[in-house]
């Protein structure tokens, strides 16, 4: 990524590395913020990543990170980073291994041949084994633990503590107590003087091995984006010179005409020349069933054609295509926060700090009221204080869960810009609805046809419609859809006029035909009342009635309506069950939009408002405490969709529709609204489970292991349980974050 110039603003992502805790995040954030013309620095703990804005050059950033302690290197928003990145964090995933395994290999014959076998010599009658125990531990600690200590030294450097400062101490202090008592035992009373090296390096092998399951763990939690780069052709088949050859998708032009056959992803975005397909497009709209494609409709990459070859021309290439949009975008709102995640990041910033406290205070509780051997005592205790205490666990208990979160939604079709989004989506007590487009298929169609004594109903429908080829009126076009699909003959066009407000006139087939509403029968002195009757019936259901007369006679009636979506019923229905109030909101008229809330099942209408003042209907709910989502198109609905707590765009796979509200749902289904909402509410829960258990663990484990307990039942906590207990720690909670990406929509099939 190449270095912002000074005036412009930018976003840079940078990986981190060196990052052992939750504390290591506020280091990192003070060091980005203090970077002249930055402005604002957000790391994200659960994958290692920083979001940085500003004017600032990458270079300076990368210098700042390495200045307080730690590594930093560019990330791009191509493939090839992503794929880097997986590399190397397969390469530190096999470290963290042979780190545990070496660890491993000396604390297992300490451990059972000493502490549970009793199987080694005293001290006072094998000093030369114990040394070279020693020594063997020290070469162990500097192999599988001395990036502990180096991590340790550069925070202190720069008058930060972190986990890697509690692991240093803990174990070094165990090192050294137990080198000084082999070299020189007389220092210490006859009754303490046994050595704790199997402590130190089974610590180290607990924590290694913790770092190792958690980080299997949380590679999976991205998962997600790795999907949808794997949806990426690595080669396209280009028409060049008139010879079809495949050739690195990255070198296909805009402009270009592909060939792409069945069973092909398609390579680039673009659109359909020549021939016919079926293309599944469930990994942009989380819509299972393939949709028709026809020479002039929009195809996307990574989508797959299932049956037909066809012609395409590349209209969107490399990071312009929806599908690096949509990895953008994931992307970025997994590393987002939400404020609780904001707030837990600032309490685990003073964490260590407040343990090294916690730990001085023990030593001088247990060095002035401790019962003999005193040394033994405040060893184990101050270890265990040290060791169980890091705040891993709750660092990870919010970004972990919102990155998981975040890629299930994707994979259902729902973009979630932000993790505010997230969060704010699972605490919603209303959803408003916009009608036309959103509830409604967004194009008018026939719906009925009625016609008059004598007349057939495809014989108004062929007058009707060979009148409206002329016309470009939107009922027009539905009435030549509904006579296509009868594939019925038109009629000779002689004469067309339209009129303003009233429909259309002119010859067809010889006769003059008239085709609109009742006003315009009345000025040519035509009535019918029995049709009359029916216009208003058709009016009630929230229909529009066009009148057809053929010859100076009224031959029929014409039925005309936005039909709801097939689904959009049992989506409400879903809302509903979900506890949320469901308004819909439209410029139509009232009956109209009585009677599509009515076959929705949606209870509470507000009709004839103007797109400028539904902005203002969403803020009088807020004003009311109410907690508002709004459902539109995205364009239209734009000030309303902004203003609400969230806003909830409908896309169609390649709409730009993604950057306009908080939530795209890619596919047209309303499911998808409350498949956004579920999955909020699981992930907040998910998050509260693990901020619980990560409190409750911190908060009750560091008293009992100062030994707070002793006193009454003689309960002292093992620094290696230590240890282990915090390597687990950070491993459940990643675990149960984990458990979200078995989350089930709930949509009936």
């Amino acid at each position: 990524m190449s270095s912002p110039s000074r005036d412009a603003v930018t976003t840079t992502r940078l990986s981190i590395g060196g990052m052992r805790c939750a504390g290591c995040v506020s280091a990192v954030e003070q060091a980005l913020a203090a970077v002249p013309g930055v402005t604002k620095a957000q790391v994200n703990f659960a994958d290692h990543s920083a979001e940085v804005s500003g004017r600032a050059a990458t270079e300076a950033l990368i210098e700042a990170v390495r200045d307080a302690g730690y590594d930093a290197a560019s990330m791009e928003a191509a493939g090839d980073e992503d794929a880097r990145r997986a590399e190397a964090e397969a390469q530190a995933l096999r470290l963290r291994l042979y780190r545990t395994l070496a660890a491993s290999a000396l604390a297992l014959p300490l451990l059972v041949g000493d502490m549970l076998l009793g199987l080694f010599p005293h001290l006072d009658h094998a000093r030369g084994f114990w040394f070279v125990v020693g020594l063997l531990t020290a070469g162990v600690m500097a192999y599988a633990g001395g990036h502990f200590f180096s991590g340790a030294w550069k925070a202190f450097r720069h008058h930060n503590a972190t986990m890697d400062t509690l692991i240093a101490l803990g174990t070094g202090a165990a090192w050294v107590y137990s080198m000084l008592m082999v070299v020189w035992p007389g220092l210490f009373p006859e009754q303490v003087r046994h050595p704790y090296f199997e402590a130190a390096v089974v610590i180290i092998a607990f924590v290694n091995l913790g770092a190792w399951l958690e980080a299997r763990a949380r590679r999976r939690t991205s998962q997600a984006i790795r999907r949808l780069l794997d949806l990426q052709p690595a080669t396209a088949r280009v028409i060049r010179q008139g010879v079809e050859q495949d050739v690195p998708v990255e070198t296909v032009g805009l402009g270009e005409v592909l060939r792409v056959r069945p069973g092909e992803r398609i390579p680039v975005d673009g659109e359909l020349l020549d021939g016919e397909s079926r293309v599944d497009e469930s990994m942009l709209t989380g819509e299972p069933m393939p949709k028709s494609k026809h020479p002039g409709d929009a195809v996307s990459t990574g989508t797959l054609n299932t049956s037909g070859s066809f012609l395409m021309r590349a209209t969107h290439i490399g990071r312009d295509t929806a599908l690096a949009r949509i990895i953008e975008l994931v992307r970025r709102a997994q590393g987002a926060k939400p404020a609780i995640g904001r707030i837990v990041d600032r309490v685990a910033g003073v964490f260590v700090p407040v343990v090294l406290i916690v730990a001085v205070l023990t030593f001088l509780a247990w060095f002035n009221f401790g019962p003999e051997p005193r040394v033994s005592y405040i060893l184990v205790t101050v270890m265990s204080v040290l060791l169980i205490a890091c705040p891993c666990a709750l660092g990870l208990a919010t970004p972990i869960s919102i990155m998981v979160g975040v890629g299930k939604a994707a994979e259902l079709g729902i973009l979630i810009r932000n993790g505010e989004a997230l969060e704010t989506a699972g605490r919603l007590t209303t959803v408003i609805l916009d009608k036309t487009g959103t509830v409604t298929e967004g194009r008018p169609a026939v719906t009925d046809v009625v016609p008059a004594s004598g007349w057939s109903e495809s014989g108004v429908l062929r007058h009707a419609a060979s009148l409206e080829a002329a016309s470009e009126h939107p009922l027009a076009q539905a009435v030549i859809e509904a006579a296509v699909r009868q594939d019925l003959e038109p009629l000779s066009l002689e004469a067309f006029d339209a009129i303003a407000g009233q429909g259309v006139h002119g010859k067809v087939g010889g006769r003059d035909v008239l085709v609109g509403n009742a006003r315009l029968l009345a000025v040519h002195g035509l009535a019918d009342t029995a049709l009359d009757a029916e216009a208003e019936r058709l009016a009630g259901l929230g229909r529009t009635p066009v009148y057809v007369a053929v010859g100076g006679v009224v031959a029929g009636l014409i039925g005309v309506a936005d039909p709801i979506k097939p689904d959009s019923a049992a989506a409400v229905a879903r809302l509903k069950q979900l506890g949320l109030k469901v308004v819909l909101l439209t410029g139509d008229r009232l009956a109209a939009a009585r009677a599509i809330a009515a076959q929705a099942g949606i209870d509470e209408v507000d009709a004839e408002v103007l797109p400028a003042d539904k902005a203002e209907h969403v803020a009088r709910r807020q004003a009311a405490g109410e907690r508002v989502a709004m459902v539109g198109d995205g364009i239209n609905d734009a000030p309303a969709l902004a203003r609400a707590d969230v806003g909830f765009a409908i896309g169609s796979g390649t709409d730009v529709a993604i950057e306009s509200a908080d939530v795209t749902l890619m596919g047209g289904s309303l499911h998808a609204v409350a498949d956004a909402v579920a999955l909020s509410r699981a992930t907040l829960g998910n998050i509260r489970q693990n901020l619980f258990g990560a409190f409750v663990y911190n908060t009750a484990s560091i008293p009992v292991a100062a030994g707070v307990l002793y006193p009454f039942i003689g309960l002292l906590l093992n620094p290696m349980i230590a240890g282990a207990a915090m390597a687990l720690s950070s491993v459940t909670v990643v675990s149960n974050a984990n458990r979200l990406r078995g989350f089930r929509t709930g949509r009936a099939e």
